[in-house]
């Protein structure tokens, strides 16, 4: 009996030690992770909204009126040119894929047309879903109007038709849904 007290008295206490470890370790890379993580943001906004040049969240009763169409979104920020002229929006949102969530930036010029769409992170399939994040697929969202449904095909010929990846339909489905709801909370609140 006191073989078993004393093996759990050890046990305990290197689990309090890596615990410690753990929490200092964690103290001391909190913000550097955070910084990083504000880094690649920017780079996101950047990418799906090239024209833009400084990004600010829009005020909090136009996110919560976009919230109110689409619970899914992040965050939503504008983007200015140098002249501090407004030319679009970006948009953080999640969405279900066949992996897990799936969570996008998309960018939407004052314009009506859609100017990017990047993944920031997903669960899927590497090789079949995980090619959502190609140019190939990204791309073919580039110049849609925000005032259709896109759909996805196999080869991609209308104005509301994006390109469909192939052997991963519900990763494709899942992200051009994801974005329709983003567009439709997009019209319902910032379009005229």
């Amino acid at each position: 009996m006191n073989e078993i007290v004393k093996l759990g008295l050890i046990l305990f206490i290197i689990t309090a030690v890596a615990a410690g470890v753990l929490s200092v370790s964690n103290a001391i890379t909190a913000d550097r992770i955070a910084e990083l993580d504000k880094i690649m943001n920017d780079l996101a906004m950047q990418e799906v909204l090239g024209a833009a040049e400084e990004f600010r969240p829009v005020d909090e009763g136009k996110f919560n009126a976009f919230k109110s169409v689409n619970s899914k979104v992040i965050e939503i920020n504008e983007g200015y040119d140098s002249a501090s002229n407004l030319v679009g929006y970006t948009v953080k949102a999640v969405t279900k894929g066949f992996g897990g969530d799936i969570e996008f930036m998309l960018g939407v010029s004052i314009d009506g047309e859609i100017t990017g769409i990047k993944i920031l992170a997903h669960e899927e399939t590497p090789g079949l879903g995980a090619n959502a994040e190609k140019k190939y697929f990204t791309d073919s969202f580039k110049g849609k109007p925000v005032s259709v449904e896109l759909v996805s095909s196999k080869s991609p010929q209308g104005e509301n038709e994006v390109q469909a990846i192939t052997s991963a339909t519900v990763t494709t489905n899942g992200i051009v849904n994801g974005v329709n709801e983003v567009l439709k909370a997009y019209n319902a609140t910032f379009s005229n």
